[in-house]
């Protein structure tokens, strides 16, 4: 029978990179995403290797696990991390959803040793999806460096990520209604518009899904899909039928598509459970590999694991 266990140690590390890079061929994606989670919280701690382990599995074909792997590198904020972030970021062969998850990680990170190559590519880059994330990542970043994370008032937040832009402050006593308003607003800067969206994401109340999911109908693929994602960090039912709706749109972008399904997983409400084992059958391989993702996350918040970053082995 399988048993979940956590990695430790040297010959762990090795167990958790065999997973990730699926060196047997029979390693299922959800499970190298739980490899991929708990490199990630040793790359946090500093454990450079853990990085290398990941940044190792840019050669993957998988375009949601690349996204995925950006994303984590992001998440350990280190340094160290800039370079393997920088080389998919130039790299025009990969997929924009990983160039534009690249690009976003360097903003997570933080560091101004990023800022040129992120005004390079804001300026030059042919895709709007990956433009729009540098002009995110520079503004994330001059935001960081300056004196506003101690002079603005932000409201704690129950959430561990890094995202794209820090929440409006709450000293700016705005009502949903109002952060609606900036939300949808195309003449303010997508930066602002981002604040307003992790605002209402904080406040979290029915009322402030409801204003999320307006999101949805926005021009920019981009700012959908990180609807979507702020939706599987909420998990409220609520948000259930706009999430169905952008899975089931067969026009919309693969990236928003994806992260809808994600999200759906992490709900996990007995309602989900079809629709994602349909979705896990989808023509688009990022959206079928983000279903089975689902499905994984869907098992895991239905039971009894305490971490998710678990592994199965022999």
């Amino acid at each position: 029978m399988d048993t979940l266990r956590q990695a430790d140690g040297n010959e762990d590390l090795q167990l958790l990179k065999d997973h990730l890079l699926n060196k047997s061929g029979d390693v299922d994606m959800a499970h190298r995403f739980r490899a991929l989670f708990h490199l990630k919280s040793l790359g946090a701690e500093g454990n450079q290797e853990a990085i290398d382990i990941i940044a190792e599995g840019f050669k993957d074909p998988s375009e949601l696990l690349k996204h995925e792997m950006a994303y984590c590198l992001g998440q350990t904020k280190q340094k160290y991390a800039l370079k393997p972030l920088e080389d998919v970021l130039k790299d025009l062969d990969q997929q924009a959803m990983v160039r534009h998850e690249a690009a976003e990680a360097l903003g997570a990170i933080g560091d101004s040793e990023a800022l040129d190559i992120l005004k390079y590519y804001y300026e030059h880059d042919p895709l709007e999806v990956v433009r729009q994330t540098c002009e995110l990542a520079i503004a994330r970043i001059h935001w960081e460096q300056s004196d506003a994370p101690n002079s603005e008032e932000l409201q704690k937040s129950q959430f561990s990520s890094i995202d794209p832009a820090p929440p409006l402050p709450i000293d700016s006593c705005l009502k949903v209604a109002e952060l609606k308003e900036i939300l949808l607003n195309q003449d303010e800067s997508l930066f602002v518009r981002y604040r307003a969206m992790f605002r209402l994401r904080d406040i979290g109340t029915e009322e402030a899904v409801l204003a999320l999911a307006d999101g949805f109908k926005d021009p920019s693929a981009l700012f959908r899909h990180e609807i979507a994602y702020v939706f599987g960090q909420l998990c409220d039912p609520v948000s259930v039928p706009a999430l169905v709706e952008v899975l089931q749109n067969p026009n919309e972008e693969g990236m928003v598509r994806h992260e809808a399904a994600e999200a759906l997983g992490s709900v996990a409400t007995e309602d989900v459970l079809p629709i994602l084992r349909k979705f896990a059958q989808d023509q688009e391989r990022v959206v079928r590999e983000s279903a089975e993702v689902a499905l994984d996350m869907y098992e895991y918040e239905n039971s009894n694991e305490i971490e998710y970053a678990a592994i199965k082995t022999e």
